[in-house]
Parts: structure tokens; C-alpha cells; sequence
């Protein structure tokens, strides 16, 4: 594939003769774009000229966010406020005659989430799920017919191989897989796919109260990889799915060889 991400003939959609957009570039938006992941995906693509719309529920992380990528990169930089657990601001967000290309939603919340299903909050259960799977699906009811080439959701390595302390988000990741294959068949040709991490180094850990240096290097010793991911790799994965026109209701395992540890 090329160096870019694969355009989409937008003739075909209300609005573009407006856009007069250069032919090779591409607009996308990624829910969770201000930090980790998702801001390390922005950064790889305007650093190629690509258009990009950063949303997220925190108005100072985006506008750092939007500073940094400006300073850095090549392409337009907007920023939108939206908690994707609220269908009136999942709404409002793809409420645009612009055609976008590409969808990446990275947002996670991990506060309070880890630990004895029995001792959990059924409210912060219900917050997991309200922004990691509901959240998803309300994403997919809304991007369709504003999205024109692809769709990606995050998952989680403990979809895959649970360690028994957070089973809720086990399984919001792992019903992302299947959210995804309805909405490939769904909404094709767009492509619908989920990108599964494994252990990353990314601001999401100063949620837990942990060593996470510490357990970085204990889980660096057990992976095939030796070593933890870092959010360029994962921004990487992403970039390989929006450039692929072929993978479609697909999950991307990128997580160090850790399902097999």
C-alpha cells in the first residue's frame, strides 16, 4: 500500500463539491485522540498531511492536544467535545454534511475498574459498559451514512487472556468483536474492525495506582516481544487497518505475543 491512507471519491457525497479537498488527503476522526493511542494515531497522520478531528470529553486535553499536533504536523487540526456515552453528543458529533473517511475510537475509562467482580460498584460496572461497548454501538448507529470508508474500536488484551481482576472490561473488549462483525455486514462497504492491544505504556495506567514501571518490566520478562508496547505501536496497527481495504470485521491482535503467556 501507499504511504497514505486511501482516499475516498467523495463526488459521490452531499457537501463535497464545497470541501474542494485535495485529492490524497482524507479526514478522520478518533474519539479519544487528546492522549495515548489515539493522539499518537493523530500525530502519524497529520505528520502525512491527513486531516484529522480529535474528540474526547476533556476540553483542556484537547486543546493541548491540538497545540501539539498544530506544531508538529502538516494537516488540519479540529477538535470536538463529546462523551461518547451520551447519545445527544454521539449525535451532534457526526451531525455534518463533511464526509469522513476514517472513525478510530480509543476511549477507555479504567477508574475503579480493576479488582474482585464482587467487590466492584455496580454503577462503575454500568460506566464501563456505558462508554465501552454502548458507547461503541451508539458510534456505529450514528457514523452510518456519515462515515465512508472505515470504523475501528479498540479492544484489550484481557478480552482475550482475563486475569480475573477486571472481568467487566473483559467483557465490554470482548463484545467489541462481535459489535464489529454486525456492523461490517451492516454498514458495507464501510470496513468495521477492532485493533486489540496488549500491555501499552500509556497515561491509562496512572488510573490503576500501580507500579507500572514495575509490572512494565515483569510483563517485558514474559512476552515474546520482551518488551510492552508503546502507543506508536498501536497507532501503527491502526494505520495498517485504514489503509487495507480488504480487512473488514477483523480484530488485530498487537499485543506482543501476550495471548499465549
Amino acid at each position: 500500500m501507499g504511504g497514505r491512507v486511501t482516499p475516498r471519491n467523495h463526488a459521490a457525497f452531499p457537501g463535497s463539491a464545497r470541501r474542494r479537498r485535495v485529492e490524497c488527503m482524507t479526514e478522520t476522526v478518533i474519539i479519544g485522540g487528546a492522549s495515548g493511542m489515539g493522539l499518537a494515531l493523530a500525530h502519524a497522520l497529520v505528520g502525512e498531511g491527513e486531516d484529522v478531528t480529535i474528540a474526547g470529553r476533556s476540553a483542556d486535553r484537547l486543546a493541548a492536544a491540538r497545540t501539539a499536533l498544530e506544531r508538529t504536523g502538516h494537516g488540519r487540526v479540529r477538535t470536538r467535545r463529546a462523551d461518547i456515552s451520551r447519545e445527544d453528543e454521539v449525535a451532534d458529533l457526526f451531525a455534518t454534511d463533511r464526509p469522513v473517511d476514517h472513525v478510530v475510537v480509543t476511549a477507555a475509562d479504567a477508574t475503579g475498574v480493576y479488582g474482585p467482580t464482587a467487590r466492584l460498584a455496580t454503577d462503575t460496572a454500568r460506566s464501563v459498559l456505558n462508554t465501552k461497548l454502548l458507547g461503541a454501538w451508539l458510534i456505529g448507529k450514528y457514523a452510518a451514512g456519515a462515515v465512508t470508508e472505515s470504523l475501528t474500536f479498540t479492544s484489550g488484551i484481557n478480552a482475550y487472556r482475563p486475569n480475573g481482576s477486571n472481568t467487566i472490561m473483559a467483557a465490554a473488549n470482548g463484545a467489541l468483536a462481535s459489535l464489529a462483525a454486525g456492523l461490517a455486514i451492516e454498514m458495507a462497504p464501510v470496513r468495521v474492525n477492532v485493533v486489540s492491544p496488549g500491555w501499552v505504556d500509556t497515561p491509562i495506567w496512572n488510573q490503576l495506582g500501580m507500579d507500572t514501571q514495575q509490572a512494565f518490566t515483569e510483563m517485558a520478562q514474559r512476552l515474546p516481544a520482551r518488551r510492552v508496547g508503546v502507543a506508536d505501536d498501536i497507532a501503527q496497527a491502526f494505520l495498517a487497518v485504514l489503509r487495507n481495504r480488504f480487512i473488514t470485521a477483523t480484530v488485530l491482535h498487537v499485543d506482543g505475543g501476550h495471548r499465549f503467556v
